[in-house]
């Protein structure tokens, strides 16, 4: 069976060979309550359908209007057959209790490399930030994500309050996704006050960047095998 879990992902788990986020638009606070709990009764009351999955996510935005999914397979196979087997009654029974709900569309990855909370650092994250960085190509993505963990290793004082920070390269080339665990949303905003350094300015000045947007959730609903 699925059973709900109040735990938050494991990033880093190395049976992960397809990580997907994706996002519900669902424009209302209210509405994203109820979805989150329509997905919790939807899948509670069917048995875990692969073994393949290895746990699934959701996370409410702070714009109040928006859900992120995270499902961690470990292989894009696997998520095709359970699309082709499970997904469109789950679906079906959500969008009954909740009907509207516009599907925005689903990101395919690999994770890159991460920068991982410190040994015994047992803090629960508060704030969870997903940014998108777009590139003109692919090929200088990973020389970037370098530059950006050796600036956060550079500068522990100013990111104090960042548990983990995870990399994942988008496989149609395009951008890259970083999921960061803060330990609150002030801890985030302080990092973001900071005065810059010249690692970030280097991070920021790199050739190829088209652009970036960001986004802040808290976790609202884990689901494993149970």
């Amino acid at each position: 069976m699925s059973r709900r879990t109040e735990q938050h992902p494991d990033l880093t788990d190395p049976r992960v060979g397809a990580p997907f986020f994706s996002t519900w638009r669902v424009d209302t606070p209210e509405r994203q309550r109820r979805t989150v709990e329509a997905i919790g009764r939807t899948w509670e009351r069917r048995p875990w359908p692969a073994r393949d999955l290895l746990a699934y996510h959701v996370y409410a935005g702070h714009d109040g209007s928006t859900l992120m999914h995270y499902s961690q397979w470990t292989g894009e196979h696997a998520y095709e057959s359970f699309v082709k087997a499970h997904r469109q009654e789950r679906v079906d029974e959500i969008d009954t209790a909740v009907p509207g709900i516009e599907r925005v569309g689903l990101g395919r990855y690999r994770r890159y490399r991460s920068r991982e909370r410190a040994l015994g650092d047992a803090r629960v994250p508060g704030l969870i930030v997903t940014v998108r960085v777009d590139f003109e190509g692919e090929e200088r993505r990973e020389e970037w994500v370098d530059l950006v963990v050796k600036a956060l290793d550079d500068d522990p004082e100013g990111h104090a309050g960042l548990v983990s920070a995870h990399f994942h390269l988008s496989t149609d080339g395009g951008h890259v996704l970083n999921y960061a665990e803060w330990a609150s949303a002030d801890d985030y905003d302080r990092a973001l006050a900071a005065p810059s350094s010249e690692g970030w300015e280097r991070v920021r000045a790199y050739p190829g960047l088209k652009g970036s947007v960001g986004s802040r959730y808290e976790h609202a609903l884990g689901l494993v095998p149970g």
